[in-house]
């Protein structure tokens, strides 16, 4: 098996966030964050556009593909496909708890089927050379968490997996929706503190509620890796000194304008190419939330998303409207 990435930072796959483009932004940001992709259905993968669905740039890397399925031939052939790609590794999503994953029996749905998620990773692993991963909450409804997430991490690390990422609260998969599970089921960093010392070798990373990299440091006297969510979305400046105080690395953006002009750059590669503006700016509007000119920036982007001037020009004047 190839070299596991380094996991101590990643930010999180989220659907409608973590595309090729907002992940290439991030990487401006920070060098050695670990990136994700968006959840992907793993039949997609083997019967739709693979450029579209999940083509990247190698300036991305190091960046995991998160697979959604429940089928371990499906999922081991889309796993070889994003290998092949040039992912640094696989992850199995066994968290997202919305009614239309649900239908499609994966996600959350898959914590109440652990010899199922062992046997899809068993498959994936047989096929790859990078780690396959899992992502899974720490229970679904009324289980009890903790000997739950136990009997579900023994089955999996059982069949191999080496690494999970711990959203630390329960999904309800029944009355809630995927917005409300991000929010009202209580986080436990003590539970999942408590039931990932029993796997002494296995790596875990928390996921939930983390909203900065002072909280990141402070869980990484606990856990082995942080996953940081949707405050990355709201403010990703929040990982411009990641790689010194996580990674230990001299690496750092110049400035905010610096990863603006720099991505606006990309932006214009990106449209000649067909890529439309919306699909470009629409994971820009945090880059300076918190200081001055930040709702100047927000406003000036809405305000010329729909003319006629291309991406790189609407970050241009976006970067006059905020000075």
């Amino acid at each position: 098996m190839t070299s596991s990435p380094d996991r101590r930072l990643s930010v999180a796959p989220m659907m409608d966030w973590t595309d090729r483009h907002f992940r290439y932004l991030l990487r401006l940001i920070s060098r050695h964050t670990l990136l994700y992709t968006e959840m992907v259905h793993a039949r997609a993968i083997l019967h739709g556009d693979r450029e579209r669905l999940i083509g990247f740039s190698p300036e991305e890397q190091p960046v995991a593909l998160q697979l959604g399925g429940s089928d371990p031939s499906v999922l081991a052939e889309a796993a070889s496909i994003g290998e092949a790609m040039g992912y640094d590794e696989i992850n199995l999503n066994v968290g997202c708890p919305s009614d239309r994953v649900q239908a499609g029996r994966f996600g959350a749905c898959l914590m109440l089927e652990p010899q199922t998620v062992a046997d899809c990773v068993s498959a994936m692993q047989a096929r790859v050379d990078i780690p396959v991963t899992v992502k899974c909450r720490i229970g679904v409804d009324d289980q009890d968490s903790e000997q739950a997430l136990s009997d579900f991490l023994t089955r999996v690390t059982e069949a191999g997996c080496r690494s999970f990422a711990l959203h630390a609260r329960k999904a309800w998969l029944k009355g809630l929706s995927p917005k409300q599970n991000r929010e009202i089921p209580p986080l436990d960093y003590d539970l999942a503190e408590r039931v990932s010392q029993q796997f002494p070798g296995i790596e875990f990373v928390i996921n939930g509620g983390i909203r900065s990299l002072s909280q990141s440091e402070a869980f990484l006297q606990r856990f082995d890796g942080v996953m940081i969510g949707r405050e990355a979305c709201a403010n990703p400046w929040m990982l411009a000194e990641a790689d010194q105080r996580i990674f230990g690395q001299d690496s750092a953006p110049d400035s905010r304008i610096a990863v603006a002009e720099a991505y606006a750059d990309y932006c214009q590669r990106m449209a000649e190419q067909g890529t439309p503006k919306s699909v470009l700016l629409r994971n820009i509007h945090g880059l300076f939330q918190g200081i001055p000119g930040a709702r100047q920036w927000r406003r000036s982007i809405s305000e010329n998303m729909a003319g006629e001037a291309g991406p790189h020009v609407v970050i241009q004047q976006a970067l006059v409207a905020a000075a």
